[in-house]
């Protein structure tokens, strides 16, 4: 993949950006939000639209859908009313359409219901995700999955499911062996000719962490390259596994221009090799 093909879209999980932020982005060229429809306790659609408004319409949104409130607080649910309601709330509120929605996290719903359930469910709650592309309420659906095993156990030899344009998986160092190899054998499963793949969490959450700090990330880098640790793991996480954008949540315009100077890193493929022959090592052992 060239440096031109990887891309970087800002996360909104933890915290909605300052306007300083977003214009620094877009002199960046970076182009991609991603957000919820229950981010922010379920007001970072209105928030975002409030606080940016026309500067919105320079990005491409991604928002989800799945999580809604609860009477014990937020709950999970594929019920395909629930979802319909929230894609029109969220276009409503964004007052933009967005470029992409994601069945948030099914494999939490999914994870509860009999083995011969689960393949109906999700494929009624795709179809929601298609029906709305369709009628021009977004202009791109996907999945976005957490631990993406479940899902992979769901899908059927006849490959029935509506095929996602978008898979957003975890990528990254901190992915453990199950995850990265249910990861890849689902992107094998849902690929299209439309399809592309996103990553997120490459810092396990915590960008912050002396974890990436240490110098043990360096090896990954080809050599007579001048880069940080933290730079390394970031542009390792787009082959492990192989993504075309990863999702980061960033509050420091130093911290994002970091990230972008990190896309032009060139990677010791041997290296990345040996370290995916070790995952895979390990999961046959789990």
């Amino acid at each position: 993949m060239r440096r031109s093909e990887r891309r970087i879209s800002i996360g909104l999980y933890r915290s909605l950006p300052d306007r300083k932020l977003l214009e620094t982005a877009l002199d960046l060229g970076i182009r991609s939000l991603d957000t919820s429809f229950n981010y922010g306790n379920f007001s970072s659609h209105r928030t975002l639209s409030s606080r940016f408004g026309s500067l919105l319409t320079e990005f491409s949104i991604s928002t989800k859908v799945g999580f809604f409130p609860g009477i014990n607080g937020v709950e999970h649910s594929l019920d395909i009313g629930r979802l319909r309601d929230a894609i029109l709330v969220s276009v409503d509120e964004l007052n933009v359409v967005p470029g992409a929605v994601l069945l948030h996290n099914p494999e939490r719903t999914l994870s509860r219901l009999a083995p011969m359930e689960r393949f109906q469910c999700l494929a009624a709650a795709c179809s929601v995700l298609v029906d709305a592309t369709r009628a021009g309420l977004c202009h791109s659906w996907g999945i976005s999955t957490w631990d993406p095993r479940v899902i992979q156990d769901t899908l059927p030899a006849d490959d029935l499911l509506p095929k996602p344009q978008v898979l957003m998986v975890r990528a990254g160092l901190s992915v453990s062996a199950p995850i990265l190899s249910a990861s890849e054998a689902l992107v094998k499963s849902v690929r299209s000719t439309t399809f592309t793949t996103w990553g997120m969490s490459p810092f396990g959450g915590n960008g912050r962490h002396p974890a990436w700090n240490v110098q043990n990330t360096l090896p990954f880098i080809g050599r007579d390259q001048n880069c940080t640790p933290a730079q390394a793991a970031f542009r390792a996480a787009y082959e492990l596994p192989v993504v075309d954008c990863l999702t980061v949540g960033t509050s420091s315009v130093e911290h994002l221009r970091d990230l972008v100077d990190a896309l032009d890193v060139n990677l010791d493929s041997d290296v990345i090799n040996r370290y995916r022959e070790i995952i895979r090592g390990l999961d046959r052992d789990l």
